[in-house]
């Protein structure tokens, strides 16, 4: 109970954190400009043995319809993240932005990502790190050239301050590139207006052993059984989910960064990192802005029962090689 409360208590202060204003002095911002306060998070990747997803950022642009793209002039890069130290609601600030006050759609990132074919890579700007300690380069098509769109609708104040985040989710933008076995980049990435957001947080019981559960969430309604189907080529399974988390060994998944509406909880089970089946839906978790929905989930609940059997050995003959009906 103890851990359980501690656990919930360090959602709640990372809660308070991320939603907290961090100010700027706006007397310096020009008559009709505001501040944006921009943000990189990231949804946790569920393939195996990939730990590190590295990018350079080399230019952060905005767009409007009077004068199209619109490089960010206070942006100092190039800046390099692993964007798999930015997930369960961990964020790296990108810079505080001087803009014209308005609603805004786009933002666009520019890395500096090698390109297929295009020679040496030592030194890639984009690469992967494995838990072997090897590295690859992550190739990002047009990463450098056209760069990379967020879309997500925010509004500048006049002489004050938006604190916006963009959402990566290395979990559907790293995939093989076909059969070279090449990975490459294309990022889904989201805007999320910090305070205007919530979480779903928890804890899982009765994971049994060697499973490995992932939580995703789901708008409500959105979810179908073709999501878990299996992915064409360079696209991930379960497309639709908002964010999705990987339960750890102490049982805790955290979900951040949810627009404040209904969503349905998809539990799904991995063996040896790769995807099994999935066990079941919680549905209709409500999200409040700045808030966290604690939802605990009990596996015994969802496990099918002819699981059980055949982990209790039920189907199978005894020690003395004899089955029931030949004793």
């Amino acid at each position: 109970m103890m851990k359980k409360l501690s656990f919930i208590l360090t959602i709640t202060g990372l809660l308070v954190f991320l939603f907290s204003a961090c100010e700027k002095e706006t007397n310096d911002i020009a008559d009709g400009n505001g501040i944006l306060k921009l943000s990189i998070t990231d949804s946790p990747i569920d393939t195996d043995g990939i730990t590190g997803v590295y990018i350079t950022f080399i230019d952060v642009q905005y767009h409007t319809q009077e004068s199209g793209w619109n490089s960010f002039e206070d942006f100092e890069g190039p800046q390099v993240y692993n964007l798999l130290d930015l997930t369960r609601g961990e964020t790296d600030l990108l810079g505080f932005f001087e803009m014209e006050a308005g609603t805004y759609t786009q933002l666009r990132f520019m890395l500096e990502a090698p390109q297929m074919g295009g020679g040496s890579h030592s030194n890639p700007g984009c690469w992967l790190e494995f838990e072997d300690g090897t590295e690859v380069p992550l190739f990002v098509p047009s990463g450098a050239q056209s760069g990379y769109k967020a879309v997500g609708q925010f509004t500048v104040p006049a002489n004050g301050t938006v604190s916006v985040t963009a959402d990566f989710d290395v979990r559907k933008s790293v995939v093989k590139a076909g059969n070279s076995g090449k990975y490459i980049l294309k990022p889904t990435i989201r805007l999320i207006i910090d305070d205007q957001s919530g979480a779903i947080a928890g804890d899982v019981f009765n994971i049994r052993e060697d499973h490995q559960i992932v939580i995703y969430a789901y708008e409500e309604g959105i979810y179908t059984e073709d999501e878990a189907a299996d992915p064409e080529p360079e696209n991930p399974r379960f497309p639709n989910a908002v964010v999705s988390d990987p339960v750890d060994e102490e049982g805790h998944y955290y979900l951040a960064f949810l627009a404040p509406v209904s969503y349905d909880l998809v539990i799904v089970l991995n063996l040896d990192g790769d995807f099994n089946q999935v066990l079941g839906i919680v549905e209709n978790i409500t999200v409040e802005a700045n808030e966290v929905t604690l939802v605990d989930i009990d596996l015994d609940d969802f496990y099918p029962e002819d699981d059980e059997d055949d982990e209790n050995g039920d189907d199978e003959d005894d020690e003395n090689g004899e089955d029931d009906e030949g004793k």
